[in-house]
């Protein structure tokens, strides 16, 4: 028995000596998409303060394609060693599982939950002319004319159109969704009169809100948004539970070592709650999370429990 202990024990001490000594290379973090998103917002701001406490370089490796699955799937192959890690996020880990028909990787077993790194809110808004100042009238206009209001999305799968599905499926609302080809060609028709309401992350919304093309009807957060005290949350105005927000967390590949995915999630957490990444992250309104890599886990199942509902009601399939 005393053997079984002792050789146990050298092995924990073995570990802990590892995840010290490491690393002693530049780590490479991919993000699931194209430059100059909230991802690669994410990633750089707490990738250059992790770099402090780790002591090695993080370089930001921007690999776009197949909704996130092509970066996905290069991480799923990639060495378990510490040195090369992906930013999760909503739809890579708990939209497109159910959404693809097959993968070439399996999202629960070929990836370590790290940290829980930040949310970022989704807001519901409708163009000016739409006669309704909140949810609550939105729902009863929309109810009264079923199939008539119209919602832009930035495609199909993407967070905006899963958000407004979801609506959709605890409302009982009739609207038709208009699919388009980025955030950018979405917006246009909105301001423009085009389609009715659509649901997005606060930064290329509040512009139009500001302008008054644009009116927020509510936040999909638990909470009310610091920037928008006014407008009452999704839960609020009738529909108990409700939640979307777009989040990114900090996931590698499966068999990393546990003493690494321990030192990993304990410098994200320190990175996230530093004064440079809150400040950074305020443009976004974006709230800064840190958390255990068993807390990210937890989250991570319950969002894929919630967005398999959606996505099966409401029938969603990737292009």
């Amino acid at each position: 028995m005393n053997r079984v202990f002792l050789a146990a024990l050298a092995g924990l001490l073995s570990l802990a000596a590892q995840a010290q000594s490491w690393p002693t290379k530049p780590i490479r973090l991919v993000v699931p998409f194209a430059p100059g998103g909230t991802s690669s917002i994410v990633a750089r701001a707490v990738g250059a303060e992790m770099e402090k406490g780790l002591g090695q370089p993080i370089i930001i490796d921007n690999k776009p394609g197949g909704g996130g699955n092509v970066a996905m799937q290069d991480v799923a192959n990639a060495e378990p060693d510490g040195y090369t890690l992906i930013v999760g996020h909503l739809g890579t880990l708990a939209v497109n599982p159910f959404m693809f028909d097959k993968l070439p990787f399996d999202t629960n077993r070929d990836f370590a939950a790290v940290s829980l790194l930040a949310k970022v809110p989704n807001i519901f808004v409708v163009h000016a002319d739409v006669p309704a100042k909140n949810l609550r009238e939105f729902v009863a206009l929309a109810k009264s004319k079923p199939g008539q209001f119209y919602y832009g999305s930035a495609g199909n799968g993407s967070a905006g159109h899963l958000a407004m599905e979801y609506l959709k499926l605890v409302s009982g609302m009739d609207l038709q969704h208009v699919p388009y080809k980025g955030t950018g060609p979405n917006l246009v028709d909105l301001v423009a009169g085009r389609t009715h309401a659509t649901s997005a992350g606060t930064p290329p919304l509040m512009p139009h809100v500001k302008s008054g093309k644009l009116r927020v009807i509510a936040v999909g957060t638990p909470r009310r948004l610091e920037a928008l005290p006014d407008v009452a949350t999704v839960a609020e105005q009738g529909y108990p539970g409700f939640e979307t927000s777009q989040w990114y967390g900090l996931n590698a590949p499966a068999k990393t070592p546990p003493a690494l995915i321990k030192r990993l999630a304990d410098e994200a957490a320190k990175a996230v709650k530093s004064a440079a990444v809150i400040e950074r992250f305020k443009a976004d309104d974006a709230e800064a999370v840190g958390s255990t890599p068993q807390e990210y886990a937890g989250f991570i199942a319950k969002e894929q429990a919630r967005w398999k509902e959606v996505i099966q009601k409401a029938g969603v399939k990737a292009d």
